[in-house]
């Protein structure tokens, strides 16, 4: 089985729509591919009426958090997508990203450079707007050569020349949220130093003593020194190894499949799950 967990689409900063990720996935080889847009399932439905047969959807989400200053994301699969509470938390953080990549424009502006919030919302297409839609239309105005490359100091990284910080939640209360919705967390690319500030690993003990599942281990952002560091942390934590392509579309140079999870620790993820199901593919249109 060829399993990649970390996936995004349309609904938040993907290039592909949700009917058109999973059919990319199975064109890849993919037998289970995960869809965890940005703080929500808004692109769920539309996945699941295009599965195609023999390709397995993971129901997830990617929800932004922030622990001691340190920006930090946690994957969540398999919850219940209406459970109150978590949903709540969903929405305030999704309401706030809209004003915050307006202030990223306005300090843009003020660097001089001409980019616009209908410029960011068209790229946007309607998804949860975030810092790679700013990204994205840097690179069109030529100021940086990749989105990647928009996550500096110079621009958009934590703490950069036009970053705003947005409403995040604290990753204990997120696990907790996560574990209430019957849903199972992992640390999403936890050594991704290039983004900013890592998590440290006293942080992460804590989280999983507080329930934490899992940390992704094979990801792009991950050198193979990370990569062993990692590993070594998840066997002394009994914390669950993963595998993913981070896939954004045409926004990342990283293609479905390029990273993948251990058929044996998806099969842990779906044993834990309580609050929803994978979904198999019945050769959707």
């Amino acid at each position: 089985m060829r399993i990649d967990l970390h996936c995004h689409s349309t609904a938040s900063d993907g290039t592909d729509t949700p009917a058109e990720l999973v059919r990319h996935a199975a064109a890849a080889g993919l037998d289970v591919v995960a869809l965890t847009d940005h703080d929500t399932t808004r692109g769920h439905a539309e996945a699941i009426a295009a599965l195609p047969a023999g390709l397995t959807l993971v129901p997830g989400a990617e929800l932004s958090c922030r622990i001691d200053g340190i920006s930090m994301h946690l994957l969540a699969y398999l919850f219940d997508p209406e459970e109150p509470a978590l949903l709540a938390e969903r929405e305030l953080v999704r309401d706030d990203r809209v004003p915050r990549a307006k202030g990223m424009v306005a300090k843009l502006n003020a660097l001089g450079v001409p980019v616009t919030w209908e410029q960011v919302e068209r790229i946007a297409v309607g998804g949860s707007v975030g810092r790679p839609h700013v990204a994205s239309a840097l690179v069109e105005l030529g100021v940086v050569e990749t989105v990647s490359d928009a996550f500096t100091e110079e621009w958009l990284a934590d703490g950069g020349r036009a970053y705003m910080p947005k409403h995040e939640t604290d990753p204990f209360e997120a696990i907790r949220l996560v574990k209430a919705a019957g849903g199972v967390c992992v640390f999403a690319h936890p050594a991704a130093a290039k983004r900013g500030r890592t998590v440290p690993e006293s942080a992460i003990a804590e989280m999983a003593a507080a329930g934490l599942d899992g940390i992704e281990v094979d990801h792009m952002d991950h050198d193979d020194a990370a990569k062993d560091r990692l590993r070594g942390l998840a066997k002394d934590l009994g914390l669950l190894v993963t595998g993913s392509s981070d896939y954004h579309g045409s926004r990342k140079t990283v293609a479905l499949g390029d990273y993948t999870t251990d058929p044996e620790v998806y099969g842990e993820i779906t044993r834990r799950a309580t609050g929803a199901f994978p979904v198999p593919g019945a050769g959707g249109v």
